[in-house]
């Protein structure tokens, strides 16, 4: 009797559920269209899953070629989506490079123009006499500022020992004064001091504020080139996979509006990007020393009042020269001797007036708000990397009140896994990515390792010092310290732990499983053991 019953059970329930149709696919037929897929092979109605490796095997609309092809595109997708971001904030990196660039480099211009137009109407026949020292000057500021391999103290020097040359020989034009003697004059300078305390003064201002300048738009341009490589970084086959899950699944399993849950996108999108959060520390690093870059170009003496008062300088250096020059000279003739009479008889050289006009030393308007609106990029670039996961996430997630109603990766429903910190070891337990932190991405290191060397030149730079130092990037090898975290180091290598974690909880069945949407292969066992005993008793017949 039970038996009876249950046969006439599993008849009805085949009735019942044979009497609907399969859903139609038009919805993913169209969207499958939309991305430029061929519709040859997709079918019309849905079909058993058992064939997807990425989506879950209930009934679906999706085909194995379909599957491919969805994968194939949301890797293409993500990794735009990546670049753009870091286009981005290479963009205004670029822009605050471009803007600072032009600036410093106009303001030697005008130092320069000033000079000339100053010491032409104050210094009349002398500056003709110096006018090429005073272009050699210009010209190795603006290449030294321009990252050219210029020794700045040795170019000031170089521009002391010239003018000096050229003044002495201007003041004494009853003389024939040649090399070697002015090799003698050189040596005399130095405990003489020809022009005061101006060139040490102007040296230490000069070096510290273009040393300061140069080494700020080099970390502007390896920011921008540590953004654009890391950008790069090509996708792991499990990041991808996690992407599809998240991206395209729900359209094969008929759920196409439902958005991801926002803390199941976070966890695909930390665990995607758990290398690029790893530059987080170097990064606010970078970011912090060239704060205090910006404050040392705008105080105690601006770049700008530096770089303009150079020229009223250089003609204090020279008029204190012209003041002294009776006590200079018999000094230098006691020293060097008297040299011989000359038989081109010159005018003297009168003395000279300071017509360059007097900078002010606090930075003007424009260069305030150059320092403002780099100052206001650095700090709003500082978490970047590990906020980008939720910056990618904002236009896909669901709304914050949608969190029993969003995609979790396998059905419509709440997400319960927590979310996963930031960077490579935290992610040893992501229930969305598996990812082996025994294996950082070596062009993440790489720039990571750019990073410290550009820190520490900015650093130097504060304190007015040009160090290069050697770059070691390239000898990151794949085994050793180069390998782990800071904070890992000393501990020795991480690694990868085995599967012992307790099993991932979500609020459907698991991946292996066969989703069943109202009727699917849960009926098929009951229907098969009705037809089998119906066949049984018309053999008894």
């Amino acid at each position: 009797m039970g038996f009876v019953s249950l046969v006439l059970l599993c008849a009805l329930t085949g009735l019942v559920f044979g009497d609907n149709k399969p859903k139609t696919c038009s919805d993913i037929r169209l969207f499958y269209s939309n991305k430029g897929f061929n519709l040859n092979g997709v079918p019309q109605t849905e079909i058993s899953g058992e064939h997807l490796r990425v989506c879950a095997q209930g009934y679906t609309c999706c085909t194995s070629v379909m599957e491919e092809n969805l994968l194939n595109l949301s890797r293409r997708e993500f990794e735009m989506q990546v670049k753009e971001s870091g286009r981005s904030l290479q963009a205004k990196l670029n822009g605050q490079f471009k803007s600072f660039d032009e600036y410093f480099l106009e303001l030697l211009n005008r130092s320069e123009a000033s000079l000339q137009s100053s010491f032409q109407s104050g210094f009349g026949s002398l500056f003709s006499q110096m006018s090429k020292v005073f272009q050699d000057l210009f010209s190795d500021l603006r290449r030294y500022f321009r990252g050219s391999n210029v020794n700045l103290e040795e170019a000031l020097n170089e521009f002391w020992a010239r003018l000096l040359d050229r003044l002495f020989k201007a003041l004494n034009p009853q003389y024939s004064i040649g090399e070697e003697y002015l090799e003698c004059v050189a040596k005399q300078s130095e405990k003489l001091k020809p022009f005061g305390e101006t060139p040490r003064e102007l040296k230490t201002k000069i070096t510290r504020t273009v040393i300061a300048a140069r080494t700020f738009v080099q970390g502007l341009v390896i920011s921008g080139e540590a953004v654009r490589k890391v950008s790069q970084v090509s996708l792991s086959t499990e990041c991808v996979r996690a992407v599809m899950k998240q991206t395209y699944c729900p359209h094969c399993s008929g759920v196409a509006l439902a958005k991801p849950c926002s803390n199941y996108c976070r966890n695909v999108l930390k665990g995607c990007l758990a290398n690029q959060a790893d530059l987080d520390t170097e990064w606010r690093n970078l970011a912090d020393a060239m704060l205090e870059v910006v404050d040392k170009l705008s105080r105690p003496y601006s770049v700008d009042s530096v770089v303009l008062s150079l020229p009223k300088r250089i003609a204090e250096a020279i008029l204190y020269m012209q003041d002294n020059q009776d006590m200079f000279i018999n000094k230098v003739f006691l020293e060097c001797g008297t040299p011989a009479p000359s038989s081109n008889i010159q005018e003297q050289i009168k003395r000279g007036r300071n017509t360059a006009e007097e900078v002010s030393s606090t930075p003007g308007a424009q260069l305030e708000r150059l320092l403002s609106d780099v100052s206001r990029m650095l700090r709003d670039m500082m978490q970047y990397w590990v906020h980008l996961p939720r910056k990618l996430c904002v236009d896909r997630e669901s709304g914050p009140g949608e969190s029993d109603r969003c995609w979790n990766g396998m059905s419509v429903g709440r997400y319960l896994p927590e979310v996963m910190g930031d960077g490579l070891a935290s992610q040893i337990n992501n229930p969305e990515v598996e990812i082996d932190i025994t294996k950082p991405d070596m062009a993440v290191r790489k720039q990571i390792m750019q990073l410290k060397i550009m820190i520490n030149r900015l650093k130097y730079a504060v304190n007015g010092n040009d160090v290069d130092f050697q770059d070691t990037s390239d000898d990151i090898s794949g085994s050793g310290s180069g390998m782990c975290l800071d904070d890992q180091c000393s501990r020795g290598p991480r690694l990868m732990s085995p599967n012992t974690d307790k099993p991932k909880v979500y609020a459907s069945p698991s991946e292996n499983k066969k989703v069943v949407n109202g009727r699917s292969s849960q009926n098929l066992p009951c229907i098969s053991l009705y037809l089998l005993s119906l066949v049984t008793v018309l053999l008894r017949r």
